[in-house]
């Protein structure tokens, strides 16, 4: 039942996803990632909101971000940013980033995608043409969608969600096939990269769903409880008609009381 709920949920979200750069890199590498506020409205002009996704293709790294102990990344693992963090991928934590500039990637906008970068070291970068032979490869992704009416899925989400590489294998194989697809011009590679970008979204949020503890507290503990979960996806189905108790409580099947009690236990 949970996941029939939230799936309604998802669909009110609209998620629509779109893989942008394919980074070759050597062996000592460090690249920090503007926050999404300064460069989401530069590449997804009628968007209300963007979350950035890094898959760890081939080799291995760090993810980190301000304030959080570095997260270790190996092949096949993905990260995934869902407020739009600033953010730094690297070999070593110790290492100074190259900060990607905003304005370079509102030039490359437009460019086919997925856009090849190759680095050649820790701050010089080519662009646009393929490179092999790297040490590390990182695949690197947005996912859009709508914040408004009302998403506290959005909320309640960690800044990063770390997925090793043993649990999402399929996932992260599916994107590189369609990055693959898309680098060979395929008919219909641009539908397969939004859809491998929005199934490995769901599939991490499913994840971190089943990972709360059980008697844990949140919107998120309210989606999973069978009946407060049905009324939560009533409101997200339906945000602009002015719930009521009484409504929300005859659609989950209980009492005025015990619902109001069940809603406040469970979500705070």
């Amino acid at each position: 039942m949970k996941r029939d709920i939230l799936s309604d949920v998802l669909r009110a979200l609209h998620l629509r996803g779109a893989v942008f750069y394919q980074v070759n890199l050597p062996e000592d590498w460090a690249i920090e990632a503007p926050p999404m506020h300064e460069v989401a409205s530069l590449l997804f002009p009628d968007v209300e909101h963007v979350m950035e996704y890094h898959v760890m293709a081939e080799g291995g790294g760090w993810a980190m971000l301000g304030g959080q102990a570095p997260v270790r990344l190996g092949t096949g693992d993905v990260v995934i940013l869902p407020h739009g963090d600033a953010h730094v991928l690297s070999s070593n934590p110790a290492l100074r980033p190259t900060r990607i500039d905003p304005a370079w990637m509102l030039a490359t906008r437009d460019a086919p995608k997925p856009v090849p970068i190759v680095f050649h070291g820790q701050a010089e970068f080519t662009w646009g043409v393929p490179a092999e032979g790297g040490r590390n490869r990182v695949i690197c992704g947005f996912l859009s969608c709508d914040r408004t009416p009302f998403h506290p899925l959005l909320a309640s989400l960690p800044r990063l969600l770390h997925l090793p590489g043993s649990a999402v294998r399929r996932d992260a194989q599916m994107i590189q096939a369609a990055v693959q697809a898309a680098e060979q011009d395929a008919p219909g590679a641009a539908a397969l990269l939004e859809r491998a970008s929005e199934t490995m979204f769901i599939d991490a949020l499913l994840r971190y769903l089943d990972s709360l503890p059980e008697r844990g507290s949140g919107w998120l503990a309210g989606l999973r409880d069978r009946r407060i979960g049905r009324a939560l996806a009533l409101i997200h189905q339906s945000p602009a008609r002015p719930w009521s108790v009484d409504d929300l409580a005859q659609a989950a099947g209980l009492s005025r009381s015990v619902f109001c009690a069940r809603f406040l236990d469970l979500t705070g």
